[in-house]
């Protein structure tokens, strides 16, 4: 699967936008609403006398003895706050008096007042003056405005009598484009949460929802099938040279085409092109569910047969490793093959019989050798075993054999031993190695990129028997072998795919 196609975009798109909008949601739940907001609460407030109704004993000594009116006093320590977004100016308080703000301490009675500010704000000390509006009156408490930065605060420490411990202490006030309200801590210096809790539980379900839907689409294999797939059962036939390109092309296809059954069944290209024609001759429904694979054009005599070019092949020489010869002009691999060079000796190798590997009269690989290199046919078979001649006047041993494999396998094992193979069935190929043509070494890169005139190559045909339906299966297989990954396929086997720039020029020049 390609990691960049539109549904991944669209999955990754809608896990940034998720969690955009997450963060505008929490910016919106932040500012806009609260864009100022004051917030106050009780960091304390504890009984200094020895009344039973605040539920605790008290043990004093001094000033709370002598002072009268004591007996039941409690201390209060309250905390006031800007945690809101935005900075409060003295003008940004609602109230009418000269002070912004009224604390009332219920059922109590105020008897001493100690304004406390943090490191840093000193400040703020300016503001708490009597003309400013500070001041108190029985459980009245008048606060003056106090401009805040962002995250500033301030502490009133208030001395009370007259009440129990826990009696409901209230700021009243208001504060424009913005609230008075009580927050919570759970120490005296805790900083008030930064989100609601709301905020906090619908940004994060949201965040891990969205982002865990992207994982699924991207992670998820769920590649489209290939544009027109068919069912049914499909037979291709022909090219053994090509067999491995086919065979990878047809499990590929099945893997994407549910109710696809494709069988390659390779043994020769010219086996391959009539065994087609005679399939369509007997067919009573048109076209049969039959592509044969061809090294090079059919030869003349089936006119119903329609072709498609689907790659060029490069094929190349393969000598036994005990041959240090490298390289051969076209004149002396003419020779060899016309049987008037029977020694390599006479090449300049090793005093060692000549032995030639053939392919048997079906092969799309010997069409293409004569073709292209001999210009002409082989000479006779002579050999059945590659080793001994069967006809003593044959001029030296030649054989012929089913399979590109079975040429390479035996050229390998035979000291002596030249044959021909597909290029890339060659490479890597233990015992033997290649031999170059007028210098030129085989090579599909080469090919592609202009610097070969290696004469051993030839375009890979796929045949049908007449135009197949566009709904059948051997038409959609065709068309996956032609295009993006059939394409991969081709070119990872070593050949030149024709749907490519290049290939188009190759496969267009015959």
């Amino acid at each position: 699967m390609e990691w960049l196609s539109a549904e991944n975009v669209v999955a990754v798109g809608t896990a940034v936008i998720g969690v955009v909008a997450s963060a505008v949601m929490v910016w919106y739940e932040r500012r806009v609403p609260r864009r100022k907001r004051l917030g106050y609460r009780v960091q304390m407030d504890n009984p200094i006398g020895d009344d039973v109704r605040s539920g605790r004993a008290n043990v004093r000594l001094g000033l709370f003895d002598e002072t009268p009116g004591m007996s039941d006093a409690t201390l209060v320590l309250l905390r006031i706050e800007n945690d809101g977004a935005q900075s409060i100016a003295g003008d940004d308080y609602t109230s009418r008096e000269r002070h912004g703000l009224t604390a009332v301490f219920t059922d109590r009675t105020i008897r001493g007042v100690s304004v406390t500010q943090p490191p840093g704000t000193d400040h703020l000390m300016d503001h708490f003056t009597a003309a400013a509006g500070l001041g108190y009156a029985d459980g009245t408490l008048r606060i003056p405005r106090v401009p805040l930065n962002r995250g500033e605060h301030f502490k009133v420490l208030v001395l009370l009598s007259g009440g129990d411990v826990g009696c409901p202490i209230r700021l009243i006030g208001g504060i424009r484009d913005g609230e008075v309200r009580p927050n919570r801590s759970t120490t005296p210096d805790d900083q008030p949460p930064l989100f609601s809790r709301a905020a906090r539980l619908i940004t994060v379900l949201l965040t891990v929802c969205v982002v865990t839907l992207a994982l699924i689409v991207v992670l998820r294999d769920d590649s489209p099938p290939p544009i027109g797939c068919a069912q049914g059962t499909l037979t291709v036939t022909g090219s053994t040279a090509f067999e491995p390109v086919m065979r990878e092309l047809a499990e590929k296809y099945e893997e994407d085409c549910a109710g696809a059954t494709i069988t390659v069944d390779a043994h020769g290209s010219t086996a391959g092109v009539r065994e087609l024609d005679a399939a369509g001759q007997e067919s009573k429904n048109g076209s049969p569910a039959v592509v044969a694979l061809s090294d090079g054009p059919k030869p003349g005599d089936f006119p119903r047969l329609r072709e498609n070019r689907v790659a060029v092949s490069v094929f190349t020489l393969v000598v036994n490793d005990d041959i240090p010869l490298r390289n051969l002009s076209l004149t002396d691999v003419r020779r060899l093959y016309r049987g008037e060079i029977r020694n390599w000796k006479q090449l300049g190798g090793p005093d060692r019989p000549v032995l030639l590997v053939s392919r048997d009269a079906n092969s799309g690989t010997r069409q293409v050798f004569q073709r292209r290199v001999l210009g002409r046919g082989e000479i006779a078979n002579s050999s059945l075993d590659c080793v001994h001649k069967d006809d003593a006047t044959a001029p030296l041993v030649r054989c012929e054999l089913d399979s590109t494999d079975q040429v390479l396998d035996t050229v390998a094992r035979l000291p002596g031993a030249i044959g021909y193979s597909e290029l890339n069935n060659a490479i890597g190929h233990q015992g033997l190695h290649r031999l170059g043509l007028d210098g030129h070494t085989a090579s599909v890169e080469d090919l592609e990129h202009g610097t070969s005139d290696s004469p051993y190559r030839e375009i890979e045909y796929a045949y049908t028997y007449g135009q197949p339906p566009a709904d059948s299966l051997a038409s959609s297989f065709l068309s996956y072998v032609g295009r993006g990954s059939g394409q991969d396929v081709v070119r990872t086997h070593g050949h030149l795919p024709c749907g490519t720039p290049v290939g188009l020029r190759i496969c267009g020049a015959g």
